[in-house]
Parts: structure tokens; C-alpha cells; sequence
């Protein structure tokens, strides 16, 4: 497992106010640890209505199958993209992220 300081918030804090653009190198060093290629599906977000609501789905990779859909909508990009954050830092902390 790579290195994780689950301490430091101050990033999720950073990330939940810009999730676009540039970011500090530290978090884009815990962005890249938690964007890294694994074997395990992914998140993509399917447009439900363009500009308007989007799906979050996953994807198996090398699978052929299509996305497989979540009950997860939005109508904001940044919104799905913080949902996806915190999924991804339980993961690496092994507790939920305490920035909601």
C-alpha cells in the first residue's frame, strides 16, 4: 500500500473546493495514489440528461460489458466528483472521510 496521511483533511477540504484545475502537490499526490490503475472497477459518470443529470456507473477493466449503472444521480458534475473522492479515501484510509 502507498504511503496515505489520513490526517491531513486540509486536502479534502482542498479538493471539495476546487475538484477542477490546478491543485497543491500534495494533493495531487494523494489524487494520483487514488486514481492509480488496478485490476478493481472504476467510477465513470454516464450523462443522463446532457448538462443536466449525471449517473455514476463502474467499470471492470478489460471487461466488455457496459458500465454498470448506480443509483447514485446528479445535477452537478462537481458533486459526483466529490462522491467519488470520499469512496476513494475510505478506501485508502480505511474509515470514511470526516469532510462531508
Amino acid at each position: 500500500m502507498y504511503p496515505f496521511d489520513k490526517s491531513r483533511t486540509d486536502l479534502a477540504e482542498e479538493f471539495k473546493a476546487n475538484p477542477y484545475g490546478r491543485h497543491s502537490p500534495q494533493l495531487q499526490y494523494l489524487l494520483n495514489l487514488m486514481r492509480r490503475p488496478t485490476d478493481s472497477p472504476f467510477h465513470v459518470l454516464i450523462v443522463v440528461i446532457p448538462g443536466q443529470r449525471w449517473r455514476l456507473a463502474t467499470i471492470i477493466p478489460g471487461a466488455v460489458r457496459p458500465p454498470q449503472s448506480m443509483e447514485f444521480e446528479f445535477t452537478r458534475p462537481e458533486a459526483a466528483e466529490w462522491h467519488v473522492f470520499r469512496e476513494r479515501w475510505a478506501q485508502l484510509a480505511g474509515e470514511d472521510c470526516p469532510i462531508t
